[in-house]
């Protein structure tokens, strides 16, 4: 049996590690009904996931916060804050089991090869760009960075094969990184993309991709603001494993 996620297990796993405060007390019945998926669905989940059925999970799950003295001060806290808290967490943990070892080394290989970094972002996710920017200057790389739409698309054409994009986008669709990494794909440059969404467009023109996990529950709704903790995340474990790496060579 293939361990990929079907859409609708997908969804059920999503709002899973959404409500985890919650599943401890939730029946397989109950769990059906507020996720509206059927109980078969949430056995083949828990099965593709390597549990060998709910309770097997709901049970591993209750000994894990039992024995988590870390978040023993949580118990007081209102549900929908430690909610809010526990979001973070998923995120964060989430995003470090999908990460691929492999894939940082190999991202690794083409930060030190390259003659110069190009780092195209926008939005919230310019915050990150401009994170690592600095970082890799300060590691001797000669590093640009740019969130300017204009910039993004005709800066893009004129990189050189020797040099390395490297794209941060939460959704993988904002038009102008698309275009950049086509631009920059078409002529033979390597592209790093760090981003939550798997199937996003920016994907197909990018040599590797860095992927994180974002949550679905967003506490600003009517904005585009979602927490970019997931991209943090990667791109922080990516330049300390460059650091890593590079100092022991």
């Amino acid at each position: 049996m293939t361990n990929k996620l079907s859409s609708s297990e997908s969804f059920l796993w999503n709002y899973i590690q959404e409500n985890l405060t919650d599943i401890p007390n939730l029946s397989i019945v109950k769990l059906s009904e507020d996720a509206n998926v059927s109980t078969a669905t949430i056995v083949r989940t828990m099965k593709k996931k390597g549990y060998s059925g709910y309770t097997d999970f709901r049970q591993q799950l209750i000994s894990k916060t039992k024995n988590n003295v870390q978040y023993q001060n949580l118990e007081k806290v209102d549900h929908d804050i430690k909610q809010a808290i526990f979001k973070n967490k998923y995120e964060v943990d989430n995003t470090l089991s999908m990460l691929n070892v492999g894939s940082i080394e190999d991202a690794i290989q083409k930060i030190k090869k390259s003659s110069d970094i190009y780092i195209f972002a926008r939005g919230f996710s310019e915050f990150i760009a401009q994170e690592m920017l600095v970082k890799l200057q300060l590691l001797g790389k000669n590093c640009i960075m740019s969130s300017d739409p204009n910039i993004i698309v005709t800066l893009s054409k004129r990189i050189k094969r020797e040099d390395l994009v490297i794209l941060i986008t939460l959704n993988g669709e904002t038009k102008e990184l698309v275009a950049g990494a086509k631009n920059a794909f078409e002529n033979g440059v390597s592209t790093i993309t760090i981003t939550t969404n798997e199937t996003g467009s920016i994907n197909q023109y990018s040599e590797m991709t860095l992927l994180g996990f974002k949550s679905q529950t967003s506490y600003f709704p009517d904005y585009e603001v979602r927490s970019r903790l997931p991209l943090q995340v990667i791109s922080r474990i990516l330049l300390d494993s460059y650091v890593i790496r590079t100092a022991k060579e």
